[in-house]
């Protein structure tokens, strides 16, 4: 598998990205914001068939309109806030609309249709670096923004509050988040990248307790995802998107069993603590 240099820059990319991900995905379900990830990458399908009828790299395409995408979304969330869920649902359906169109006129549709599931051989060197610098910038900023985005992703009015400047926080956030699901749609697909997102952050929250526990969790179990999805790919000739996803969901569920057994183990704790005083004398 290494002797190929294909399968060396998809498992650098999937490393990079493997990581980068659940620190994006973090601050979304804090934000309850999950679904801009659904949002973003089914919009991202557009900017890769515009990169095809215009001969440039998808992945530049993607980049430009999950920006865009991402941005309106935040205007119309800010604009009306009670329709949060609505704005994003019409900027993907959008999107989706120029994909189905713009799908017609790609030269070539093998092409279009490796984005939907993800690819093992679509990363280039490009790729490689792009996933680095996101992957440097998205862990600088997580390190140094880590109690303001905390605090913004929690109360966006106790932010500002505290002197955060909400609005700045706000879109380097959805910045990093729009290019981030651009880059993620060769290796991990269009239709599956949002699930990557939010499926480690879901273990890491029955798995731990404190959010900083959380952050290393999520990471962890985003990378481990990531390599072994490729890995099996690689070997069963699967889609890499399908065996990452399956992969991540069946820990979700292993994850649950987890929580639910220590939750059970301590019920029968405390109705052994109080059984025993029920008896004592004093």
């Amino acid at each position: 598998m290494f002797e190929f240099a294909f399968m060396r820059r998809t498992l650098l990319v999937g490393m990079f990205l493997g990581i980068t991900i659940p620190l994006i995905g973090i601050i979304m379900v804090n934000r309850k914001t999950s679904m801009m990830g659904d949002a973003l990458s089914h919009t991202s399908l557009a900017g890769v068939a515009l990169g095809l009828i215009l001969g440039i790299n998808p992945s530049l395409g993607a980049v430009v309109i999950c920006i865009v995408s991402a941005f309106l979304i935040e205007a119309l969330r800010y604009r009306f806030p009670q329709y949060g869920d609505m704005a994003t649902a019409v900027i993907m359906s959008v999107g989706l609309g120029f994909a189905s169109i713009l799908s017609d006129f790609t030269p070539g549709g093998n092409t279009l249709e490796s984005y939907l599931f993800g690819s093992i051989s679509a990363s280039s060197p490009c790729d490689v670096i792009a996933a680095f610098f996101l992957f440097v910038v998205v862990l600088f900023a997580t390190i140094f923004l880590y109690s303001p985005l905390l605090t913004v992703s929690m109360d966006a009015n106790l932010a500002r509050l505290d002197g955060i400047p909400v609005m700045g926080i706000n879109s380097i956030f959805t910045l990093l988040t729009a290019v981030t699901v651009a880059l993620s749609a060769k290796t991990v697909g269009v239709l599956l990248v949002s699930s990557l997102l939010v499926i480690p952050v879901a273990c890491a929250l029955f798995l731990v307790k404190s959010y900083k526990q959380m952050y290393f969790t999520a990471v962890s179990l985003g990378l481990v995802f990531m390599i072994l999805g490729l890995t099996l790919s690689w070997h069963f000739e699967i889609k890499p998107g399908g065996a990452i996803i399956l992969l991540a969901t069946l820990s979700l569920l292993v994850s649950a069993l987890i929580a639910k057994a220590r939750r059970d183990k301590y019920g029968a704790k405390i109705a052994e603590e109080n059984t025993s005083k029920s008896f004592s004398f004093p």
